[in-house]
């Protein structure tokens, strides 16, 4: 970071807290305490009103703003609940480019109500249900989105549950569905659009080689014929009064649209892409559950309870 950039960054930091410590700055920029001394006194040349109190920090002098944008109160605090789901649901890059941004929106809003954020910022958790947090560190999106915008070739080392592959892909965008990030591109080596699991991409490059991006469709585009030609099951199955507070949202995890109580339980609707998978899940609930159609679900239902039997009567 240049000089210029970093007094520019160092004045959002001072509008952003009420008092600022040299080595917080010091620490934050990988600076000496004396480059510290040098910068502030460089932005206090310039005209920024910075007062100071030995042991305690700098300050800027209230009434003082440099806002490249003003945002209201609640504008800040939407802000502040979404990056609790960034922080949750992309990777470290990402969720650390917006709190940086969610820095210079705290360095706008008046200086009473930066403590009610900070207050805030303690009374808000997005606690993910478990595997639904990415299990790696970089998902690449930044680099994805990147590609996404200059429209370039991703050079990716992609593994499936039967192989790895190297892939050249033109992107077309990339989404976040079935708890997971997923890149949607056309593969030049099969010849058709895939569906990319983010966490399943072990390395990527972004090639100099560009495409064009108007022979794709849209992102939109892409996923309505897909939930056109996509074969989905429709599954009824009525769930007793006592094990439906256990379900909680995995219900709408395995596509449930319509639910009707009655006296004695409750009659559900859903709609799935996989039987196999329902199947395991209605196991789980043991004889709370009463499969209503189709019969192909029950059948598989009944396989998995002979195979587990199988397995432990051996």
């Amino acid at each position: 970071m240049n000089r210029v950039d970093r007094l520019h960054a160092i004045l959002t930091i001072l509008q952003s807290k009420r008092v600022v410590k040299a080595e917080e700055l010091a620490t934050h920029f990988n600076l000496s305490i004396r480059t510290v001394y040098r910068d502030i006194r460089a932005l206090e040349e310039g005209g920024i009103p910075i007062g100071a109190e030995a042991g305690v920090g700098y300050f800027l002098t209230d009434g003082f703003h440099l806002p490249p944008v003003m945002f209201t109160h609640e504008e800040a605090r939407a802000l502040l609940l979404a990056g609790k789901f960034i922080e949750q649901q992309t990777d470290q890059g990402t969720a650390k480019s917006f709190n940086d941004a969610l820095t210079k929106v705290r360095a706008v809003i008046d200086n009473d109500k930066k403590d009610e954020l900070d207050s805030l910022n303690q009374k808000i958790l997005i606690q993910p249900y478990p595997n639904t947090k990415p299990t790696v560190e970089d998902l690449n999106l930044t680099l994805i989105k990147g590609a996404l915008i200059t429209n370039k070739i991703l050079k990716l080392d992609y593994s499936t549950a039967r192989e790895t592959t190297e892939r050249d892909v033109e992107p077309i965008g990339i989404c976040f569905y079935r708890t997971n990030w997923h890149l949607i591109a056309y593969c030049r080596l099969r010849k058709d659009y895939r569906d990319f699991r983010l966490d399943r991409i072990n390395k990527i490059k972004v090639s100099s080689e560009t495409f064009l991006r108007i022979k794709h469709p849209t992102l939109k585009e892409y996923f309505d014929k897909m939930l056109q030609e996509e074969e989905l099951f429709s599954v009824e199955i009525k769930v007793s009064k006592d094990i439906l507070p256990h379900l909680q949202e995995s219900k709408y995890t395995f596509g449930l649209i319509e639910e009707n109580p009655e006296e004695d339980g409750t009659q559900m609707r859903f709609a799935t892409y996989s039987l196999d998978y329902f199947a395991r899940w209605i196991l789980m609930m043991g004889n709370k559950v009463e499969i209503l159609s189709p019969s192909e679900l029950r059948d598989k239902t009944l396989k998995l309870v002979e195979d587990l039997s199988s397995h432990y009567l051996k």
